[in-house]
């Protein structure tokens, strides 16, 4: 039943390698951001301490948002370098990359121990991590679309993107797993380490598995055909403006709604809406799980009636039910913020089954990876990477606890106008060469990539 729902007629031994190679590093990937948002507290306490705890949670979501400034230099690197040099290459060093900051962050000594230089480990050890996000982001959903069915192009992906999700899910285990293990004391003490740490193994495993996927082919034909192109950043910036512009603002409601999911809502549970942290973490890891069922759902339909449809459809649902979910999640009450988050999630993932498709699908080939990095993660720098930030900041200056839900739904509506103005791109054949994609109506869009 899942190989029909990836492909008809079932996925062969290498389309499954290249789908868990792509899954696995985007796993590895959001679950070194998500320790991270879901630690504030433990971070606020080890390297900021002797502020009042709004400041404490401004700095550490300070240093939180600083990996998104450095995600879109990451992505002009790595995705210029995968243009180049092929997609395969690029996903083994963001990998090792991101694994290599996390595990540091684990061994990172405390302002108590090393007065201001903990705090500036922390912040470079962020912006190695940012550095590398900003080329997997963007390097893992081109791989999948290159090597996925035309008829499934948005259900591939949702399954990768959804794989961040299933991420957070396993660290808000791993840390609730902690805590209740060893006292108080000792988790505010080394208990916090322990899941910073994993990150090592876990890109490790992730690394055997990706060695044995195989080149995009698409990226293999350019190759053959001497149509790498040499000036990717160059090229992406004079012929795709328009796309690129479209990307940022499409990509800037699923960066924002995504890191209110898995980097704010555990905080602000904790500190807003007074739930323990217990159930603060497993009202947030109900709603992530939701998060990585839903979005490949949410391909498979924009596989079947488009994504434009579902970027408009989405991006409506998430302006609907903002304020709802926030209310619900200020209700006090567990189930509550359970069904809050929900809502949420759901939305998102309709919007989603448009958005994560559309960015590198809108983009030619020869272009492809470096085009979506410089839009994608500045999108992400701007909404997504702030998100706690600003969700903490707007509570703490307007002493309004919903104020973080009217700044979703007003990205939502902008997010809702801009959808309106784009193309349908699921009829068109990813190319092989340099040129832009097919427009739907040609007849080179009819049948498979592949």
């Amino acid at each position: 039943m899942i190989r029909d729902f990836l492909t008809p007629g079932g996925t062969s031994a290498a389309q499954r390698r290249v789908l868990l190679g792509a899954g696995t590093g985007q796993f590895v990937e959001f679950y070194d951001f998500a320790i991270y948002g879901f630690s504030a507290v433990s971070i606020a306490e080890a390297f900021f301490p002797g502020q009042d705890p709004a400041t404490g949670l401004l700095s550490v979501f300070a240093a939180y948002g600083v990996a998104f400034v450095a995600r879109p230099l990451g992505g002009l690197f790595f995705g210029a370098l995968a243009d180049r040099t092929g997609r395969r290459k690029v996903l083994y060093a963001t990998l090792m990359c991101m694994g290599v900051a996390t595990a540091l962050i684990g061994l990172l000594p405390t302002h108590a121990a090393a007065g201001i230089m903990g705090p500036v480990l922390l912040v470079v050890c962020r912006l190695a991590q940012g550095f590398s996000a900003g080329g997997e982001s963007v390097s893992a959903p081109s791989f999948v679309l290159e090597h996925a069915p035309y008829e499934r192009r948005g259900t591939w992906i949702g399954v990768t993107v959804g794989a961040t999700a299933a991420a957070s899910v396993v660290a808000l285990v791993v840390i609730m797993a902690m805590s209740g293990a060893v006292s108080d004391t000792a988790y505010a003490a080394w208990g916090w380490r322990v899941p910073f740490l994993l990150a090592l193994p876990l890109s490790l495993i992730g690394l055997y598995i990706r060695r044995r996927t195989e080149e995009s082919p698409v990226f293999q034909e350019l190759r053959r055909e001497n149509a790498i192109e040499a000036g990717p950043v160059r090229s992406s910036l004079r012929g795709n403006r328009t796309r690129l512009g479209q990307i940022f603002a499409v990509m800037a409601l699923s960066g924002l709604g995504f890191y209110i999911l898995v980097g704010y809502f555990v905080t602000y549970l904790q500190t807003v809406v007074g739930l323990s942290p217990m159930r603060s973490l497993a009202a947030n890891a109900v709603a992530l799980l939701s998060f990585a069922v839903l979005l490949p759902i949410g391909g498979r339909l924009s596989d079947t009636f488009g994504r434009k449809p579902m970027l408009v459809a989405g991006a409506a649902a998430v302006a609907v039910v903002g304020l709802p979910a926030f209310m619900l999640v200020t209700s006090g009450s567990f189930g509550s913020a359970v069904v809050g988050q929900l809502l949420l999630a759901a939305a998102l993932c309709v919007y989603g089954g448009g958005s994560y498709t559309f960015f590198v699908e809108l983009l030619p080939a020869a272009t492809r990876v470096t085009g979506a990095a410089i839009s994608y993660n500045a999108a992400l720098a701007v909404f997504g990477g702030t998100a706690p930030f600003v969700g903490t900041w707007l509570v703490d200056v307007t002493g309004e606890a919903m104020a973080p839900g009217y700044y979703l739904v007003a990205v939502a509506l902008a997010a809702l106008a801009v959808a309106a103005t784009t193309s349908e791109t699921r009829a068109v054949v990813v190319p092989r060469q340099g040129s832009h994609p097919a427009s739907p109506g040609s007849s080179g869009a009819a049948r498979s990539s592949r």
